[in-house]
């Protein structure tokens, strides 16, 4: 990392894991990085807000999902550090990371109800995915975050 990056705060940040009915996990592929790489919903918290209204903001900005159950708030908080090509660009170079609340939500509408095609829509497609897959679809930076939600999410379902 650039001398002039290793200040930087990281970005206050929320994640949902997003199970349906059969324990399948969302997850969609980002517009500004269509390769095969694939995130469970997450963004940032707006100055006053606390992270559980932040997730649900984001959940319905990214998806239009409303109907959800909140099953817990995970643990802990997750970071990571965005790889240096990254550094400086993303959110207007002010940050070089997140550090991220996650909560497991419970999806409890029909799949049509789902549109990624929003206002400001960040995903060109989405699907369920087993659990066992969300870190073999990640991008390598959050690799070790997606590892740990699994691990949590497996003992709280199981």
């Amino acid at each position: 990392m650039e001398e002039r990056f290793k200040n930087l705060p990281l970005r206050d940040g929320v994640g949902i894991v997003l199970l349906n009915n059969e324990n399948k996990v969302f997850v969609a592929k980002r517009i500004d990085n269509p390769k095969n790489f694939w995130q469970m919903p997450q963004g940032g918290v707006d100055k006053g807000e606390d992270f559980l209204t932040a997730a649900y903001r984001e959940l319905e900005e990214e998806t239009s999902i409303k109907k959800v159950e909140l099953v817990q708030e995970i643990d802990g908080i997750l970071t990571y550090e965005l790889p240096d090509h990254l550094l400086g660009i993303i959110w207007k170079g002010k940050y070089k990371g997140q550090k991220q609340k996650w909560f497991l939500m419970k999806y409890l509408g029909n799949n049509d109800e789902i549109n990624i095609k929003t206002s400001k829509p960040e995903f060109l497609e989405w699907k369920w995915i087993d659990l066992d897959m969300i870190t073999e679809v990640v991008v390598d930076f959050k690799h070790h975050v997606y590892k740990e939600l699994q691990e949590k999410i497996k003992k709280i379902i199981n």
